[in-house]
């Protein structure tokens, strides 16, 4: 994008805040629910900045603009914002304020703090409100900093239900689901629980859509009552869901009603309310009418995290399936490397393909990251035709995929070496590799969260003081979101963002049937980067005097390189390990291979050391 055309777009948004008397302004990336990922009509935050990371929040002042995100995009958002006289607050950096602490540090007495208060969440929102009475400054909720400057802003998303899943599918009714979540509600005292989470509400009506892509979500609000539940969906009239509904012993109501419904509420209520996924302006118009709520995680998104038989059945032959796709690709890359042309996109678009052909394949779970050499040191990144690198036979490749299907979601990520690679690029692989079987053969004791978890791969790397801007692992949906919580592996107690307890990574404890992504990494900026991502299943293992201990298994079955490896680094449990996994590995994928010559690279690939 042309840097002089964010330049502008920040003028005329400046011109706007002058004329409504704003001083600062407040952007965020999420959109009216809390979404990690969200549809093109609420990339504000993108036409504001041209920044495309999916954690950002903007601050921009009649004269500054800043913007902060967090490790995974520190290189690519440094790229983007060149020239556009934006400043990258790297989050959890030393030095670098919170974005809570700068407005502490730099509203004044009689300034006006403004955001749309519908796509902010409400732990924020609460936080800069308290900010700004402490400084003597005005909030308002209600500035759109698009309105009259995004001309050809994206329509709205259309709200359509593109799945109805039948109890087969999914393994629980909706009937069985709410008996659940109004039980918990009865135990909170909760006369409404209102939800804005569609991953969520998807899941608690048994449909996916279409509105944001790589998730199977529809933009929806919930609203469950003692008696009667209420979908809000921008598709209401839409006549298979009118009729599912009815069908279904449930309500459709437009879209927009929500707002208005929430007024209905009186200060007898008690509302349940998730302050990390509703938006500031829920809890502004329930707060106005003196109405208490209770904050906390959605029982709907602790039981989506804990996958019923059904949902784990379909998810492990998923992951054969999509293990198998991943296989044969790997093969091809290492056989062809360096006697055809091949780029980063070519080798994208092929892989999609190749995934494009399972039986009851949707989409893509998330863009496919191919990455070659330096581009590999960038976490999330996204090859870009014309842009993209052309593949040579050495140094290492990363491939980071995953695709949805109507039998689950999967996530993965192998890197490769294509030939000859330096002692530092085999020692940093070797451990990736400890810290990723490490975690993979955990054995813990009941009650563990992802901050005790998170040692076991961790340290393999802190050893050697080296470590990952990212979290090591975290939650997968079934047929929906590639990220999804509460469940996360990290070792940070604190939000870099707030400076705040991480609540879910300290206080969400691991349960058998949670699928947990296993991913550490080692990054050299401008010269490589290494990713080992294996999908797993939380399990029971054996109880006695000491309590409930758990392990994972693993739902991933595809090779990691050998040819990368320097064994002197291993000792012998590690090598065990290794060797254990790849045992699986060709157990599961060998039956599925046809050609002769792909099974006996699997063959290879797989071999004890």
């Amino acid at each position: 994008m042309d840097k002089t055309t964010i330049v502008g777009r920040l003028d005329a948004l400046r011109n706007k805040m002058t004329a409504e008397e704003i001083d600062m302004v407040l952007i965020s990336s999420t959109d009216c629910h809390g979404s990690e990922y969200v549809a093109d009509y609420f990339k504000v935050t993108e036409f504001f900045s041209g920044c495309t990371s999916d954690n950002v929040m903007m601050l921009i002042t009649e004269k500054n603009a800043y913007l902060w995100t967090d490790g995974r995009y520190f290189l690519s958002a440094e790229a983007e914002l060149k020239d556009t006289g934006i400043t990258l607050m790297k989050s959890g950096e030393p030095g670098v304020p919170t974005l809570n602490m700068f407005l502490d540090q730099n509203l004044e007495e009689g300034m006006v703090l403004a955001y749309d208060g519908c796509t902010i969440r409400c732990d924020r929102g609460s936080m800069f409100r308290q900010i700004a009475m402490h400084k003597g400054a005005a909030v308002r909720g209600d500035f759109l900093p698009a309105e009259g400057i995004w001309e050809d802003r994206p329509t709205l998303p259309s709200g359509k239900i593109t799945h109805f899943l039948s109890k087969d599918m999914t393994g629980e009714s909706i009937e069985s689901k709410l008996v659940k979540i109004r039980e918990k509600m009865k135990l909170k005292k909760a006369t409404a629980m209102v939800i804005a989470k569609p991953d969520d509400i998807m899941w608690i009506f048994n449909v996916r859509g279409n509105d944001i892509p790589y998730n199977p979500v529809a933009i929806s609000y919930c609203i469950i009552l003692g008696n009667e539940v209420n979908l809000y969906i921008p598709g209401y009239e839409a006549e298979d869901l009118k009729k599912y509904a009815k069908e279904n012993g449930f309500n459709v109501y437009p879209y927009d009603l929500f707002f208005e419904d929430l007024k209905e509420f009186d200060e007898n209520d008690r509302i349940w309310l998730d302050y990390v996924t509703c938006s500031d302006r829920i809890l502004e118009i329930l707060s106005a009418k003196g109405i208490t709520s209770v904050v906390g995680t959605y029982p709907s998104t602790e039981l989506k995290a804990k996958k019923n038989p059904e949902e784990l059945r379909r998810l492990r032959e998923c992951y054969r399936i999509d293990s198998l796709i991943l296989c044969r690709f790997l093969y091809y890359v290492q056989k062809t490397v360096g006697k055809e042309p091949m780029t980063e996109c070519s080798l994208a678009d092929k892989l999609d393909y190749m995934r494009s052909t399972i039986s009851d394949y949707l989409d893509l779970s998330f863009e496919t990251i191919s990455a070659y050499g330096p581009n590999a040191a960038i976490v999330h990144y996204e090859p870009k035709a014309g842009e993209d690198l052309a593949i040579e036979a050495k140094g290492f490749y990363l491939v980071d995929s995953g695709g949805q299907y109507l039998s689950g979601t999967t996530d993965v990520t192998r890197t490769i070496a294509l030939g000859e690679i330096t002692d530092e690029m085999r020692k940093d692989f070797t451990l990736v590799t400890i810290a990723n079987l490490r975690l993979l053969n955990a054995r813990f004791l009941y009650g563990c969260t992802g901050a005790n978890l998170d040692m076991y791969a961790r340290s393999a790397l802190w050893e050697h003081a080296v470590d990952y801007k990212h979290g090591t692992g975290h939650g997968i949906g079934f047929i929906l979101n590639v990220h999804e919580g509460p469940q996360n592996i990290g070792w940070r107690i604190l939000s870099p963002a707030s400076g705040k307890l991480n609540s879910e990574g300290v206080k969400t404890v691991f349960e058998p049937g949670m699928i947990t992504s296993d991913e550490p990494g080692i990054y050299r900026d401008g010269e490589y980067g290494i990713r080992i991502e294996t999908i797993m299943e939380c399990v029971e293992d054996e109880y006695n005097e000491y309590g409930q201990f758990l392990r994972f298994c693993p739902l991933t079955y595809v090779p990691i390189d050998l040819n990368s490896l320097d064994l002197s680094l291993m000792d012998a449990s590690d090598k065990k390990r290794l060797n254990e996994y790849h045992k699986a590995v060709f157990e599961k994928i060998a039956p599925g291979l046809t050609d002769e010559k792909e099974l006996a690279w699997l063959k290879e690939a797989t071999r004890e050391v």
